[in-house]
This record gives structure tokens, C-alpha cells and sequence, in this order.
């Protein structure tokens, strides 16, 4: 029986299960689920004590056990740290091992074995995107723990560090330190397979109470040139955005660019142009104008952190989904930043639901510019908070989606080859269906993904617009289409397979019929 079939069959039930209170109550209909939409997970290292001395053996099957449940939560993209205080968590030359992985800042796996490398593997085998995530200035999270080597950078050139609220960091104002960020950067595309680099929302140090930042003063009377202060640490962080976006496409220019910044730009009351809230500010207060950032064309998406509850006061998740959706124009896409936790614990005023959920991800698919959504964290989902995942997997995000594709000026209209060679084998008890796997050439348009749809007789094998006809994203150039070798367990369907290159752009299908 088609999705489509099982689905109305069970709608009351969904209803009163998933929170659909708000067509009855609110009279807007719940959008459907659509074929591409960004469904993207951060899975954080710093402050995971469980990553610390974990056994390879056992560190690959946590990772392979989280892929699996974020997968099955219906999401096909995991944006995962691999840099949380200059450090790595992968073979580098540039910086020292985290220890947030081994349990001390430089010291090796033993035996080594590198995590990104892995994990790159693993997305990619599920038809999953790789984010890098990077936190770009952060050196220390806790100056009084934290074993900072004797030959760190930091003690040879102390000038271009400062300290401030008990951490370390990168002063911004140091064009040394940008290009050794931008090398960083580099050193990863260059040695692997990523689908983006991402950073986080920590750009100049968030404000802490009762200490006002002045860290910088020694950079700023060395650099300012008599420069507006506060504009001239947004100017610092602009030049790093932009050398940033320049090393990435010059280096490996289908790979995209990625900020989650904090979730508001502006409060009104300071500027016209600014959201309805009272919080804290990107602009004002990170010195971070991630407007700017996506009208120079120096970013490739946004996901703002809306992470408060719909409509608190002091900062409406609702309303700021709104503002990002009026204020962030393409080609930049726009994620939202979803706060699990807090999603899952408080009730939903407006609809009588039990949760936020709904409502939520609803908005996020009526709002026209809003290309999906990231959970925060990652580890909420997989451990099924409150039920979380079972939502996703069972209603929310059921089918699967493709992540939006990258098909913009900048990049042209070209499209990967269909895939060849299409058949059934049959073996380990099981029917499946394969192709020719083709060898990437480190282009745009290789075939990355695979896209696999079912049909049955009375359906057009065609038309791919709709995403309960797609069975499979994989990595992988096979499927399981029975759990049968019978011949007859397929008899009568249409099978079709197209490739996704780098750019998420869809190939002419491939079509098997039985």
C-alpha cells in the first residue's frame, strides 16, 4: 500500500497524536512534507564527556548508532564539530589533537584512527551531507582546566590572543589570524570529502555580566585608525566571512558556506530595520552583521539559532522566523535553528498541543524563503526526548527529502548523468536493485547520492515531484527493494534512480520496469 494510502487511513489518529489540533483550532492546514528540505542535526563535541578516551571500536559504533537514528528521524544532513577550541578531531598538521576526544589537549588516539574520516564515511553511506563545524576564534573554553602546550601559537604570539571572561581567543583584528583560520579551513577541504563548512555563533565574545569587554583595547590602538570601535570589529569579522568564502571556492567550490548565528540581528527599538524583541544582539553585541554577510554573497546558508519557545516574550521564535524569512533573500537559503529541548517541554498556547513540534515545523514550511530546519542538539533526537524522533520519523519528516540544491547563477545548470545499468540481483535472501557505481573526478557534477523511487502500475514513473514515491537517498549504488528472491515479490513495479551531484541537482531518472 502507498504512503500516501496508509496516511489517510490513519489521519485521525496522526491528529490527535502529533498535535494536528491546529487545523481544527487555528483553520491552516498542516503543509505537506516536500520533497527538498534541509533536515540537519548538530552533534557537539565540547562539553560531551562521552567522546573522552571512548575506544575506537566503541567510538565508531557510537557514531554509526547516532547516523542511524538520525536517519531513521528522517534527517539527511549532520552537521558535526570538528573543531571546538582550535583543536581537532581529525589527523592535522595545524593543530593539536581535542581534548574532547582523548581527554587531554595533543595527545593522539591510540591507535590512531581518524574520527572525521570516519564520520564523513558514514553520512555519506546513508545519503547524509557532512558539515564541518568549526568554532572559529575560541582557543579555550576554561582558561583554569585547560592544558594549553608551552608551543602553542597563543604563547609564542601572545599579542594576538586576548583573554576575557575566563577563555582564550583569537583577536579578530589579527589578519595573521585569519589567515591561519582560512589555512585551517584549507587543510580540510584539501585532505577531505566535506559538503560544507560551518560556523558557529561565537564570533567576539558574548558579553558577560558585570564585565564589560576591552580585551581588544591593544589591538584597537594598534589597528583602529581612530574607526567607530564598534564598527570596526565588525569590520574584523567581515574580512574574515569574506577571505573565508574566497578560500572555499577557490579550493573546492561546490562545498558550501555556513553560519548559525545567534537569533536576532537587531531589536527594533535600536534599528527600524529589526525584529520585534529585547535580546541580545548579533550586531550590537558579537559584532557580527550576518545581513551583510548574505547581500555580499559571502555565505551559502543561514540558520539562525531560534531557539526560545514561540512566543516568548522577550524573544517570539515565531516572529523571528518571520523577520529571517522577510530579511534573508536568495541565493543565501535559510535554515532555522530549532531548540529540541525546550521545543518539547512547553505546551503550544495556541493550539492546545502538548508541544511545540508542530507548529514549529508547520511555519517553518509555510514561510516561503525558509528552506528547513537544524535541531539542536542532535544528541536530543537521537535519545528520543519527550518522543522527539518518533514524531520525526513517524510524522513530521516520514518521508524522505532531499536536501535543497545549490542551483544559482554562480553555478550554472548543469546536472550529473543518469545512472547506468540498471537491475535486479538477487542474493542474502533478499531482491535488490543496483547500478553502475561511478568514480568521482573531484567535479561539481560527479554523482554523489542516489535517489531511489517505487511505483506501481497506475502511477507515472516520470513524475518525481512526489517525495512518497521515493524509497531511498543513499551513498551506496544498491538497495533493498524485497526481503523476498521471489521474481513475483516485484512483479508489476517501476523502479527509478537518478543521481544527486555535489550541488544537490537531480539527474533524469533511470527507469526499470518489472
Amino acid at each position: 500500500m502507498k504512503l500516501k494510502s496508509i496516511y489517510t487511513l490513519l489521519a485521525a489518529m496522526m491528529i490527535a497524536a502529533f498535535g494536528g489540533q491546529a487545523v481544527a483550532k487555528t483553520g491552516v492546514a498542516e503543509p505537506e512534507a516536500p520533497k527538498r528540505e534541509f533536515r540537519g542535526a548538530w552533534l557537539h563535541v565540547i562539553g560531551q564527556s562521552q567522546w573522552q578516551g571512548m575506544p575506537e571500536a566503541k567510538a565508531k559504533a557510537y557514531i554509526q548508532e547516532q547516523f542511524d537514528r538520525l536517519q531513521q528521524a528522517g534527517c539527511n544532513a549532520v552537521i558535526f564539530q570538528v573543531r571546538p577550541t582550535a583543536d581537532a578531531l581529525y589527523i592535522s598538521d595545524l593543530e593539536p589533537w581535542s581534548a574532547w576526544l582523548t581527554g587531554k589537549r595533543g595527545k593522539a588516539p591510540s591507535p590512531l584512527w581518524d574520527p572525521m574520516e570516519f564520520a564523513i564515511q558514514e553520512a555519506h553511506a546513508r545519503g547524509m551531507e557532512f558539515h564541518a563545524w568549526l568554532n572559529p576564534y575560541r582557543v579555550s573554553s576554561n582558561l583554569a582546566k585547560d592544558n594549553i602546550p608551552d608551543d602553542h601559537d597563543s604563547k609564542k604570539h601572545p599579542e594576538r590572543y586576548f583573554k576575557y571572561d575566563g577563555k582564550l581567543f583569537f583577536d579578530p583584528a589579527y589578519q595573521e589570524n585569519r589567515d591561519f583560520i582560512c589555512k585551517v579551513v584549507k587543510d580540510i577541504l584539501e585532505r577531505y570529502d566535506v559538503d560544507a563548512i560551518h560556523i558557529d555563533d561565537y564570533f567576539y565574545p558574548y558579553p558577560a555580566a558585570g564585565n564589560p569587554f576591552n580585551a581588544d583595547a591593544a589591538s584597537y590602538a594598534k589597528f583602529g585608525n581612530g574607526m567607530n570601535r564598534a564598527d570596526w570589529r565588525r569590520h574584523n569579522v567581515d574580512l574574515l566571512i569574506e577571505q573565508l568564502h574566497d578560500t572555499i571556492r577557490k579550493t573546492s567550490p561546490w562545498v558550501r558556506f555556513g553560519v548559525s548565528p545567534f537569533g536576532i540581528w537587531r531589536n527594533k527599538k535600536n534599528d527600524p530595520r529589526g525584529s520585534n524583541s529585547n535580546g541580545l544582539q548579533n550586531y550590537d553585541d558579537l559584532y557580527a552583521d550576518v545581513l551583510l554577510w548574505s547581500e555580499k554573497g559571502w555565505i551559502d546558508y543561514l540558520a539562525p539559532q531560534l531557539y526560545w519557545n514561540l512566543d516568548l516574550q522577550v524573544a517570539p521564535s515565531r516572529h523571528l522566523a518571520e523577520w529571517w524569512d522577510k530579511n534573508v533573500q536568495a541565493p543565501t537559503q535559510l535554515y532555522i535553528g530549532q531548540d529540541t529541548k525546550r521545543t518539547m517541554d512547553v505546551a503550544d498556547a495556541r493550539t492546545g498541543a502538548k508541544n511545540e513540534l508542530a507548529s514549529k515545523i508547520n511555519l517553518s514550511r509555510r514561510l516561503k524563503n525558509v528552506d528547513g530546519n537544524v535541531w539542536w542538539h542532535g544528541y536530543w533526537v537521537t535519545d528520543n526526548y519527550k518522543g522527539v524522533r518518533d514524531s520525526l520519523q513517524n510524522h513530521f519528516q516520514q518521508t524522505i527529502a532531499l536536501p535543497p540544491a545549490w542551483d544559482n547563477l554562480a553555478h550554472g545548470k548543469a546536472r550529473p548523468a543518469a545512472p547506468k545499468g540498471l537491475r535486479l540481483e538477487r542474493y542474502d535472501g533478499k531482491t535488490f536493485l543496483e547500478w553502475n557505481a561511478v568514480e568521482p573526478h573531484n567535479r561539481e557534477t560527479d554523482p554523489v547520492r542516489y535517489v531511489v523511487y517505487s511505483f506501481l502500475e497506475d502511477e507515472d514513473p516520470s513524475d518525481l515531484s512526489d517525495p512518497e514515491t521515493i524509497i531511498s537517498l543513499t551513498g551506496l549504488n544498491r538497495v533493498a527493494v524485497s526481503d523476498d528472491m521471489d521474481p513475483a515479490s516485484v512483479r508489476g513495479m517501476t523502479f527509478a534512480v537518478t543521481a544527486l551531484d555535489r550541488l544537490n541537482r537531480e539527474s533524469a531518472p533511470a527507469i526499470l520496469k518489472k
